[in-house]
């Protein structure tokens, strides 16, 4: 029978568990580079043909911008099972996080329809690349009953970072300049890939070696550990839970 938990527990237990797991920190991380960087494809492609380019025909062109994002998106979606056979998770999606950010700073540059075309399709690859592979990664560090408030943890947190760059990237563009905009989200997304990679360690074993200092009396570990000075010491696939509040410091 599930344990019954206080309002304040079942509140706050997906974003706990969430921020006390590596490879979500670094998933949080990752969101706030891919918000930041397509961002400018939502909120200023329409500014871009529009305004900058002062394309006649923008309905088309609106229309092959958003259609070249798009393909880049699905051409990611549909390699990412046969690359994740191969590939991490973090590998993946920190190259995909990569992406975007080279695509920001080629943003400055941009010139005509056909660079913007070209530019979105990678975006769109990036894109689809870097988010994609989250659910697997929510799976993984969580239990079942879990699950579902770590999902919900996973959209409030990474809604956050989308509610800081939609008025962020209008207000750039038409405060400043549409190479001002793709440079400050650029160098955000950046900054962001910057602590994906100190906090998401390139070592992510499933299972984890770890000791527990205060297990009750005819807990199922004790059947399964190896008695050391200080408890009970064993491996199996790690989440953090009531019994591992902390994430061992040997998977870091």
């Amino acid at each position: 029978m599930p344990e019954r938990r206080s309002i304040y527990d079942r509140t706050t237990r997906g974003i706990r568990i969430y921020l006390a797991t590596p490879r979500l920190r670094g998933l949080l991380a990752v969101n706030v580079a891919v918000s930041a960087a397509a961002s400018m494809v939502f909120v200023n492609t329409v500014v871009i043909i529009q305004g900058g380019m002062g394309l006649t025909q923008s309905a088309v062109a609106l229309a092959l911008a958003l259609a070249s994002f798009g393909a880049g998106s699905m051409i990611a979606a549909l390699a990412l099972p046969s690359l994740l056979n191969k590939l991490t998770d973090r590998s993946v999606m920190l190259s995909g996080v990569g992406l975007l950010v080279v695509g920001m700073f080629a943003g400055t540059l941009m010139v005509g329809q056909h660079s913007l075309m070209a530019l979105w399709f990678v975006l769109g690859l990036g894109y689809s690349a870097a988010q994609t592979p989250s659910g697997r990664l929510l799976w993984r560090s969580s239990h079942q009953e879990d699950r579902p408030a770590l999902f919900a943890a996973q959209f409030a947190l990474s809604h956050i970072s989308w509610l800081l760059f939609y008025p962020l990237a209008g207000w750039l563009g038409a405060r400043y300049s549409m190479t001002i905009a793709f440079a400050v989200l650029g160098c955000a997304a950046a900054l962001a890939v910057w602590v994906a990679l100190r906090v998401w360690s390139s070592i992510d074993s499933k299972e984890i070696e770890h000791e527990h200092s205060n297990l009750p009396e005819g807990h199922p570990h004790h059947a399964t550990g190896s008695l050391t000075p200080n408890g009970i010491r064993h491996s199996h696939p790690f989440v953090v839970d009531d019994y591992h509040p902390r994430w061992p410091s040997s998977g870091r």
